[in-house]
């Protein structure tokens, strides 16, 4: 299993070009936590976090978690993402913990929750499937 700072720094060497890349909070046996900063550019009418902003820490913290348990797999695409929204976060850092359900030696499962980072209340939820690439 990869530290924080590894997996921060393999998140940062796979988008080297990315503005606004999450923070990787903690990591554990089967579970991390990763954390978006929400500015007022990824909000919508209504004054909440947009879906796509979302959707993109959804799949972004997936593939920290299988970061963290196989390494470099620099070459993992996600193949599915569902995702719910099931309450309205206001404009506000979210936070989602990734847990892996099942890593294969092809295909890995990811479930994520995602919650504001003011509140334990539950915003959308998300399962991802990563094909991963031959040892």
């Amino acid at each position: 299993m990869l530290s924080v700072s590894e997996v921060q720094a393999l998140l940062e060497s796979a988008f080297p070009s990315s503005a606004n890349l999450p923070i990787v909070e903690s990591v554990s046996d089967q579970s991390v936590s990763v954390r978006l900063a929400v500015s007022g550019l990824m909000g919508r009418p209504g004054g909440t976090v947009s879906g796509p902003s979302m959707m993109m820490l959804a799949d972004t913290a997936a593939y920290v978690a299988i970061f963290s348990q196989r390494g470099a797999v620099l070459l993992a695409v996600t193949t599915s993402l569902h995702i719910d929204f099931l309450n309205k976060p206001e404009i506000a850092d979210i936070v989602a913990e990734a847990t892996i359900l099942k890593m294969g030696s092809r295909l890995a499962v990811v479930d994520v929750a995602i919650r504001s980072a003011s509140s334990d209340l539950l915003v959308a939820k998300a399962q991802v499937t990563y094909s991963l690439p031959p040892r």
